[in-house]
């Protein structure tokens, strides 16, 4: 067997039903499904059964863990030569595994990785996440964009790998946030090839709502300082920029409180004004993604929470590690999906 795709699941049976439907239409047959449950309340083994003449699929149950050690758990059952690792919440065309193939063929990689897109089916919000999430004006690009900051390194919702090459480097590690990255880095360490397949995306729904999503990019913005303590060398310039970014919003906020306090009308507007023009920067680059004017109106919005979230989190965690000297933690230790 050729593919051994392996799904870590918490509390999402509606969307491991539309993953699995999609995986039923791939014009690629030789691959197995490895399902692992970690630890959910609302399980979806009712979902996997109803595809069990239709794939071969194999359900795993376990006490909760986190999706590291749940892939790992995965990976351990799989029979597959190589191993590809998603997002409970992707949906795949047609021809993700045909684009994997032939980038195989094409060229042998030890490890791999795909970009990730809005399918037009997501509602406004997830579009907007997910032109925050991919912009070169957001992101910089690192997440598989074309014009990028910093090379690529696979992330989990959308990761491939021999299985013996991560037998060898053993897996996901125990951290709780960034636990993809810190595979990526170990990856790159250790010699392997490793490489972006453009063609091999994802439709990646990411989160409901701007609430989640804080959440979300704030613990990214921890595991970014708690991966610097780990692997100094893999703090990038692109990695500093949402800081940067957090700071000069806070410092325009106070520019503008101040001026209408103790200068001018103008010189309380002028902070807002270079605040609102790169909300409309957004907006504007978002219709290269979708023509849907709502979201693209979001899509300024996702921006800030998306830099900021990330920006508070990084400063936090900087503080708490680097200058109290403090051990790796996360901040919201509670799932986000709830």
């Amino acid at each position: 067997m050729k593919y051994s795709i392996i799904v870590p699941v918490f509390n999402r049976p509606d969307e491991v039903d539309e993953l699995l439907e999609s995986l039923t239409c791939q014009s690629v047959k030789d691959f197995e499904v490895v399902i692992v449950e970690d630890g959910s309340k609302i399980p979806c083994r009712e979902v996997c059964d109803k595809y069990a003449g239709r794939l071969d699929l194999h359900y795993y149950y376990k006490e909760n863990s986190g999706p590291g050690q749940s892939r790992n758990y995965g990976a351990e059952r799989a029979q597959g030569d190589y191993l590809l690792i998603l997002d409970s919440d992707v949906v795949l065309p047609g021809g993700y595994l045909r684009a994997v193939s032939d980038e195989l063929e094409r060229e042998p990689a030890d490890a791999f990785g795909g970009p990730d897109s809005a399918h037009n089916s997501f509602t406004d919000t997830q579009k907007a996440i997910s032109y925050s999430m991919t912009s070169f004006f957001t992101t910089g690009g690192i997440r598989g964009g074309k014009k990028k900051l910093d090379k690529f390194y696979p992330r989990s919702f959308n990761m491939g790998i021999r299985r013996d090459v991560y037998q060898e480097l053993g897996g996901f590690s125990r951290m709780r946030f960034g636990e993809d990255i810190d595979f990526s880095i170990r990856i790159f360490k250790s010699g392997k090839r490793c490489r972006l397949f453009p063609e091999a995306w994802v439709w990646h729904k990411r989160r409901t709502d701007f609430r989640k999503f804080w959440r979300q990019v704030y613990n990214s913005g921890i595991a970014r300082i708690n991966l610097y303590k780990k692997y100094p060398e893999s703090l990038k310039l692109v990695h500093l920029l949402p800081m940067v970014f957090t700071v000069g919003v806070a410092l325009m906020l106070l520019l503008s409180v101040l001026g209408f306090l103790f200068g001018s009308l103008r010189a309380g507007i002028v902070p807002l004004v270079l605040l609102f023009v790169y909300y409309c920067l957004n907006v504007c680059y978002s219709l290269c993604y979708f023509h849907n004017p709502k979201a693209n109106l979001l899509s300024g919005v996702a921006a800030y929470v998306q830099l900021t979230g990330y920006g508070c989190g990084f400063i936090e965690a900087w503080w708490k590690r680097c200058v109290m000297g403090k051990s790796e933690f996360a901040a919201y230790e509670k799932n986000f999906y709830k």
